[in-house]
């Protein structure tokens, strides 16, 4: 995730935009009313100030309130990218799933995803991650050192599809 300053990267596959849209949908449509209605009944109750469920209501809409604000910003910013599986996948470009193999030859594959749509345990990693950097527009047979927060690591691509 980008840092303060840093802009992320304005890519995201429709799979990705299609999760974020769904997610704005889900809080707008329900969880949203769900929420103003029971803070609608917490008010009726009476004392407002030692009322718990009136609090924690009031939170969470203000909760939801930010993240509906920020998913419909960051939706409106985004460049929806589909990459297209008969593309010749001989070089890494956003979209693309990469097999790589380490020096102790264990195999790992990843998917090179816009920031917000990254999920590292899925294997989706961020084009503006250290490892995506390094594999952007490199080939089947390259190898790439990536300089992690871990230490250096080295892996040769093994294979490149677009799916």
């Amino acid at each position: 995730m980008a840092g303060r300053g840093e802009r992320k990267s304005s890519y995201i596959t429709p799979q990705g935009f299609e999760k974020l849209r769904r997610e704005y949908e889900h809080l707008w449509r329900v969880e949203r009313p769900k929420v103003t209605e029971a803070v609608s009944v917490a008010a009726a109750l009476g004392d407002r100030s030692e009322n718990a469920d009136y609090i924690y209501g009031k939170k969470r809409l203000r909760e939801i309130d930010r993240r509906v604000r920020f998913l419909s910003k960051r939706m409106d910013e985004l460049t929806v990218v589909d990459p297209d599986s008969s593309q010749r996948s001989d070089r890494v470009y956003f979209g693309a799933w990469v097999t790589l193999e380490d020096e102790r030859g264990e195999t790992i594959r990843y998917r090179v995803v816009g920031p917000d749509e990254f999920d590292a345990a899925a294997g989706m990693i961020s084009m503006d991650s250290p490892v995506a950097r390094s594999l952007m527009g490199r080939e089947v047979g390259d190898e790439v050192v990536v300089v992690r927060p871990k230490g250096r690591t080295t892996y040769t691509i093994l294979a490149i599809t677009y799916e």
